[in-house]
């Protein structure tokens, strides 16, 4: 603090300020000091007695020392007039603290005893808990079995208590920014796929062989390809090579919320062939049931559930590709629903005899079902696929190759066991 005990006068005054106006005087201390010490001078000199020029000297000489502005020193100075001081201490009022440090530590204790790592134990449970634990003369316990249930939730929450605990934080979701949530709206028209994996079971810590199913919303043409593995090498390739096996055009791209869809190859993928890419919505179980009926209708009816070494997946693709598929578009009926709304609002479907078609004969029933054609492909050569054998024959076919692929598979794993 600067020691000015010495002067007492205007005069002195007047003379230090003449000897030091090339030097800055500042003070360097704290404000609540400076404050006092300008309220000490203020007093020292009366101030409010002094005549206009001989405050103006001291109002310059304190300006100087503490660095005040102008408008500052005038607070000072009002504050003076008033008989007050500016930056008094304050004592802030604060509540009484009940629980301590060591409440905290024993309730993360506690709950370290009765819960596992990744779930709390309600704090009723504990609250009760910490009552028996005093009642049985564990004297540390006298704060917290008078505990209210709900202030315990407030010391979970403080950082005591998560640095002793052992509690494991809950995986975050990941917001992905693929594709869109919403249901998708083919309006009767075909090129909206309904898309999933079905896995053909794990052994011995290896993984099977996994089915990719494609499913038409309007006209039900299934297109199924195995893969060894759900990875950017191998699913890429399947998933162009599947949607090329489509004969009209692809609008639509819909899965549910899986990562092995929502990334960024696949997301590639669909936008080089202007294809839209949903998802599936929350709290909205139906938006795939389509393809979760033909996962169990086709591929587990027909694949079943027994585990397949993924070193087979491209014996199932030939089976797939040469007769189930054929089968599947050509000559196995799907039913087809007619929704009818009630009065109330609600809508009932109904499955008619003259509503079972193939897939082909529902997509033959739309208007004009050339316009939904890829380029190269007609209908004459369609109608020629369907002719080439009855559905007996393609079944009787299908059934053959898929015992002898089964009997191939079977073979081979029991060796690898």
């Amino acid at each position: 603090m600067f020691d000015d005990a010495h002067i007492h006068t205007i005069g002195q005054i007047q003379t230090f300020l003449d000897a030091t106006d090339v030097f800055d005087l500042h003070l360097q201390c704290s404000k609540r000091e400076k404050a006092q010490w300008t309220y000490e001078r203020l007093v020292r000199f009366k101030y409010s007695r002094l005549s206009k020029k001989e405050k103006g000297i001291v109002a310059h000489y304190l300006r100087s020392i503490t660095g005040y502005s102008l408008r500052q020193l005038k607070r000072h100075i009002t504050a003076y007039t008033k008989g007050q001081k500016l930056c008094t201490t304050y004592k802030r009022h604060t509540f009484f603290c009940t629980y301590t440090e060591v409440d905290k530590e024993l309730l993360a204790e506690t709950d370290n005893l009765h819960s596992p790592v990744d779930r709390r134990t309600s704090a009723a449970a504990i609250q009760m808990i910490c009552c028996k634990e005093y009642e049985r003369g564990d004297l540390r316990y006298k704060r917290l079995a008078e505990i209210s249930i709900s202030h315990m939730y407030n010391l979970r929450q403080t950082k005591k208590y998560k640095y002793v605990s052992i509690t494991v934080e809950k995986t975050q979701a990941v917001e992905r920014n693929i594709g869109t949530r919403r249901k998708p709206s083919p309006q009767g028209q075909p090129g909206y796929l309904r898309v999933d994996t079905v896995h053909q079971g794990d052994r011995n810590g290896e993984k099977g062989v996994y089915h990719i199913d494609l499913v038409d919303e309007v006209t039900q043409w299934q297109i199924i390809v195995s893969v060894e593995q759900i990875s950017e090498l191998f699913l890429k390739p399947a998933l162009e090579y599947a949607l090329e096996l489509f004969p009209f055009v692809i609008r639509g791209f819909h899965t549910d919320n899986g990562s092995e869809y929502i990334n960024d190859c696949v997301s590639r993928i669909l936008r080089r062939m202007c294809i839209e890419q949903t998802k599936g919505r929350s709290m909205h179980c139906n938006d795939n049931a389509l393809i979760e009926s033909k996962n169990g209708s086709t591929v587990r009816k027909w694949w079943g559930h027994a585990f397949i070494h993924r070193s087979f997946a491209h014996k199932l693709n030939a089976v797939n590709m040469q007769h189930l598929m054929p089968y599947l578009n050509f000559h196995h009926p799907c039913a087809f629903a007619v929704v009818t709304v009630k009065p109330n609002g609600k809508h009932t479907k109904k499955y008619p005899y003259d509503q079972y078609k193939t897939p082909f004969e529902k997509f033959c029933s739309l208007e004009k079902p050339q316009q939904y054609l890829k380029p190269g492909i007609g209908m004459v050569a369609l109608r020629n696929w369907a002719m080439e054998k009855t559905p007996n024959h393609a079944a009787r076919d299908f059934q053959d190759a898929r015992r002898k692929t089964l009997k191939i598979v079977l073979d081979a794993s029991a060796t690898m066991l």
